[in-house]
């Protein structure tokens, strides 16, 4: 297979997996290890597992410790310092010593192919205590769970667990040394570590600050990128070279990086190399698998799937309760963390590559690995079911935290529910308050909301997309409910309880575009205020005022465009910067120049109209220059006007409406 059909092959792979994955909600990582598996030399054997696609791979783990170096901040430990390092120190520790101990004990019952020396136990150990940051991240986004007690639990352990990483890159190559050279292997890798890293931290933010604005006033994209990456690589080669790993240098760029104004630039930059290799590297992962040898020895893949799973649920569990959460916040973190990461196959494969690990067991621990990560989406799900039946406190706790709420709310009637309370909740709760208006709001960051209550808002802490929490806060006696968070589904979610217990009460959602606009006025929102359509509408009335236009006359125009449902503004002309997946089916503009030829020529513009299926013609542009008003068409006529050559429509509508459009118009 050439060069060529090998790369088409995995992207096609890629997009396959990526497309199923989405399909069914999941993370795309369970996708990239999939096709592996399906492509790779043990299935298919579309693909041979060559050195050059694993050298390749090799720097998707690269980019990904590059991005883990940028999210590195200080501020950012110190604020989440007491789960970082209480519960993500002990948890990580206690599952290294516990598993390589365990380990250790089981080797004189073991075959003698499946034995392996402390070192292999305590590398595999450090695979083993790593979860999965990528889907538990996703699946927390999506659940709204970020901010909740288990929640910032679960981020803080994760963020150890990228942090631990940094050390086990270094641990493990020196633990392949032999017997005699170990002590000296792991002090010559402690000391080249500390040399480097305490040079590059020394002198290193200031001469990368200065570099970096070297670059950046030469105000070329491309020269940026490639810098990016010379540093990126050129780091992971130095760390390399001196007998450390490619991932250290790599998280030592982007920690470096982390602590300029560049910051953010970087990581729109890096980010589709980081994407696309850190994929590859997963489907190099997946081709490893030997699904035969797996499935002729399921009990063992069975049980290190078990085993692990439950072993990492119950620690994480009791120490989250010993540190003095409660028995069901500690059984959900225990729940989220018990499954494999990606950092695990990262550990795995470097220890594999300084033969740690028996090769009788590589692909059952493999196996089990991808197995736990598949079975992650469905712990969650289910993870509120598995702790009301094991923990009967759980309940009794959210009822109080229901009852703590309908307390607020009892002596409220005709007030707002305001749905999360950032700033434009805080905001609103302020007018609201100068009008002597009533509300109760729910918010699920708890510091926020003690921080608010203190300080004499009605805020309480509960979950606006669970319908206990909003008939508590008195949904049925409410005037309005406003949601002020910018996330759609969980709208949705909210607008679907309002409808299906309180239909009269109107609800106010804030969104970033109108590109969900139709869906939630379908969904039952009263008012729907786009983002983008708003600061449109603003700057609109700012810059008419500073032009000299009557302000009388400036409000009324921007009243008209709210009163006509932002139909206007809604459309836009379609550009490069504008490729996002969630741009590619919202209504846009286009123009179309019509030439002697075509079909609509001659043809009156109200004709032509009605021909055109879900598109509105919004404007028309004579060849000489002349703009007719459409939104007057009764008075002028301009309906009925036919169309010539050189004359131009403005067109709204969807992408593949518009595509039609233009060929109804050219052929007919």
């Amino acid at each position: 297979m050439t060069s060529l059909e090998l790369t088409l092959l995995y992207l096609f792979a890629a997009v396959l997996g990526v497309v199923v994955c989405r399909s069914f909600k999941l993370p795309p990582i369970l996708g990239y290890l999939a096709v592996g598996v399906v492509i790779g030399p043990n299935m298919l054997a579309l693909a041979k597992n060559t050195q050059g696609v694993h050298h390749l791979a090799e720097f998707g783990v690269v980019f990904l410790m590059f991005a883990i170096g940028l999210e590195f901040n200080l501020p950012k430990l110190r604020s989440m310092r007491r789960h970082v390092f209480g519960l993500g120190l002990l948890q990580v520790v206690c599952t290294m010593l516990a598993a390589t101990a365990v380990t250790l004990l089981l080797m004189k019952y073991l075959p003698a192919s499946w034995r392996m020396s402390w070192q292999a136990a305590l590398a595999l150990s450090g695979a083993l205590a790593m979860s999965s940051t990528a889907i538990l991240v996703k699946l927390m986004t999506e659940r709204l769970e970020m901010d909740s007690e288990h929640g910032k639990r679960v981020m803080g352990v994760l963020l150890f667990q990228d942090l631990a990483v940094v050390p086990l890159l270094v641990l493990i190559p020196a633990l392949g040394a032999s017997d005699e050279n170990l002590f000296l292997a792991l002090a010559l890798a402690g000391l080249k570590a500390a040399v480097l890293i305490t040079v590059l931290l020394v002198g290193g933010q200031r001469m990368m600050r200065f570099w970096l604005t070297l670059v950046a006033k030469r105000k070329s994209d491309e020269l940026f990128i490639l810098n990016l990456l010379l540093i990126t690589l050129g780091l992971a080669w130095l760390t390399e070279l001196a007998g450390l790993s490619l991932a250290l240098g790599a998280f030592l760029a982007g920690m470096l990086i982390s602590e300029t104004e560049f910051k953010h630039q970087v990581e729109a930059d890096i980010r589709p190399f980081h994407d696309v290799l850190l994929g590859l590297f997963f489907i190099t992962i997946g081709m490893m698998l030997n699904w035969r040898l797996v499935w002729d020895r399921w009990p063992l893949v069975l049980m290190l799937v078990i085993a692990p799973v439950l072993f990492k649920l119950v620690l994480v569990t009791v120490l989250a309760r010993g540190l003095g959460a409660t028995t069901g916040v500690s059984l959900r973190t225990g729940i989220y963390l018990a499954q494999a990461g990606e950092f695990g196959f990262v550990l795995l494969t470097l220890a594999q590559k300084n033969e740690l690990v028996p090769r009788a067991l590589l692909n059952p621990i493999l196996a089990s690995m991808v197995i736990s990560m598949l079975l992650t989406p469905f712990l969650v799900m289910y993870s509120n079911k598995i702790v009301m039946k094991l923990v009967s406190s759980d309940w009794m706790q959210q009822s109080l935290q229901m009852t703590g709420i309908a307390r607020k709310a009892m002596a409220a009637n005709k007030h707002v529910i305001i749905c999360g309370y950032g700033r434009c909740g805080q905001n609103l709760a302020r007018l609201l308050t100068s009008e002597k208006i009533p509300y109760i709001a729910l918010d699920l960051d708890p510091d926020r909301v003690h921080q608010a209550a203190a300080a004499g808002d009605t805020v309480v802490y509960g979950d606006a997309v669970r319908l206990q929490a909003l008939i508590a806060a008195g949904l049925a006696r409410a005037s309005a409910v406003v949601v002020t968070y910018l996330d759609t589904p969980s709208a949705m979610k909210v607008l679907a309880n309002i409808r299906s217990h309180a239909p009269k009460v109107p609800v106010i959602v804030r969104t970033v575009d109108d590109h969900d606009l139709e869906k939630l006025q379908l969904a039952g929102a009263t008012e729907v205020v786009p983002e983008a359509i708003e600061g449109s509408l603003m700057l609109a009335s700012h810059a008419l005022a500073l032009v000299g236009v009557p302000m009388r006359r400036v409000i009324r125009v921007v009243q008209d465009q709210r009163d006509a449902r932002y139909n206007l503004l809604r459309g836009y002309f379609h550009g490069v910067d504008d490729d996002a997946s969630d741009e590619q089916d919202s209504i846009r503009l286009s123009s179309v120049t019509l030439s002697q030829s075509d079909h609509a020529i001659a043809s009156p513009l109200m004709t032509v109209a009605a021909r055109l299926k879900d598109i509105q013609i919004i404007g028309l542009k004579r060849k000489n220059g002349q703009q007719i008003n459409l939104e007057d068409a009764e008075k002028t006529q301009a309906m009925n006007v036919p169309l010539e050559d050189g004359d131009t429509l403005v067109l709204s509508g969807r992408p593949e409406s518009l595509d039609l459009a233009e060929k109804q118009l050219v052929d007919g």
